[in-house]
């Protein structure tokens, strides 16, 4: 009789035990970040962001880097922290990524510093400089030549954190629907062509026009401009730029090494748990580099699929349009310099890397291709 009083009291001590255990593990987990809806800094809690970009969703090399960056965040992070990628016009149309990184309609972009021209005019620094510095040099300026902390001293006020987001390398002068014989063939021609590079355009004799990528195509086809510079043949092939212009003009003066930026709103960033930060700083990195990669591969593939498979005329442009191209480039960034302080403080750091480095390169990028060149077959772009 006394066991059957006891055992339900018994019975009763255990599950008291129990729910107590359980309860106190609760805590615990919820004190570390057990609680999958809390994203306060130090807990395990999961957090997502939105990353908007100025590229069309899907787009090769442009579009595929914040992609990429959204995937080795999230499996670093071992899904802590997931980054959902839009398209150009998901959520903001292309031209205003940066305002919506600022005001944290989205977390993070990626897009190119020059189209934010109108707002920070030294930005332009951050994606090319006309006849400036290579993506290999304009790395080495960003990331131990003292670029980078320029650059988040520039953004600070919008609550904005840059990091290098890609390079594309050398890019083509454009597609063009006439032949360039001198400068004179500038005058009046409409081109699609952002950043200070429009400037120069435009003194140079032409007219430059602001489109976005997803554009681009119909307003060549259609006349609205008569050329386009968009990238190099990797993601030209990809709009299907060749259809539509029929001359393919180089170097890319404009953009010797165009660099892309990955942009993190800072209060989101820094709500991060310091891991987090750290895993955000070393996808940013890892995109950089992968990038640059993707382009020099897949470019190198495409040129030779535009020149076997379709109807156009690859063409140096003339000493001449170099030459004035080179002489309105000088012109404006005197001018932005002489005009922002910011710009002039950027300018001195940026010309004074590329001085030295410049210098480097002429004994050893520019003599090591010389040597090459001199010992190989030559180039041929027939077959």
């Amino acid at each position: 009789m006394r066991e059957t009083q006891i055992l339900p009291l018994v019975v009763i001590a255990l599950v008291a035990a129990l729910v107590s255990v359980v309860a106190m593990w609760s805590m615990d987990r919820a004190g570390q970040g057990g609680d999958l809806t809390n994203t306060v800094r130090g807990t395990d809690a999961f957090i997502e962001w939105k990353l908007v970009t100025t590229w069309p969703k899907g787009l090769p090399g442009l579009g595929a880097a914040p992609e990429n960056f959204a995937r080795r965040v999230n499996e670093a992070s071992g899904g802590r922290l997931r980054i959902k990628v839009f398209g150009a016009g998901e959520i903001v149309p292309p031209f205003e990524v940066f305002d919506a990184v600022s005001r944290r309609v989205a977390e993070a972009g990626h897009g190119a510093s020059y189209y934010w021209k109108g707002k920070i005019p030294a930005a332009v620094f951050y994606t090319a400089v006309p006849f400036g510095m290579t993506a290999q040099e304009a790395n080495g300026w960003l990331h131990y030549g003292g670029g980078l902390a320029l650059w988040r001293e520039l953004y600070e006020p919008f609550g904005v954190v840059p990091f290098a987001g890609g390079s594309t390398g050398v890019q083509m002068a454009g597609w063009f629907n006439k032949r360039l014989n001198n400068r004179e063939d500038l005058a009046g021609l409409k081109m699609r062509i952002p950043g200070l590079a429009g400037e120069v355009f435009d003194a140079a004799g032409g007219s430059a026009v602001r489109i976005a990528g997803g554009e681009v195509y119909t307003s060549m086809q259609t006349g609205v401009i008569d050329a386009v510079e968009w990238v190099g043949p990797y993601n030209d092939r990809t709009l299907g730029l060749m259809e539509v212009g029929d001359y393919y003009y180089y170097p890319g003066w404009h953009e010797p090494g165009a660099m892309l930026e990955i942009i993190v709103n800072k209060e989101a960033l820094a709500a991060l748990p310091e891991d987090l930060q750290a895993i955000v700083t070393v996808a940013a990195r890892a995109t950089n580099s992968d990038m640059l990669d993707d382009f020099t591969a897949h470019n190198s593939e495409s040129l030779e699929i535009l020149l076997r498979d379709f109807d156009m005329e690859l063409l140096p442009l003339p000493d001449d349009v170099m030459d004035i191209l080179y002489e309105e480039s000088q012109v404006a960034v005197q001018a932005l310099i002489d005009a922002d302080p910011m710009a002039a403080k950027i300018a001195a750091s940026y010309f004074d890397f590329f001085q030295r480095v410049r210098t480097y390169h002429e004994i050893s990028e520019r003599a090591y291709l010389n040597g090459r060149d001199r010992v190989m077959p030559p180039v041929s772009f027939t077959e």
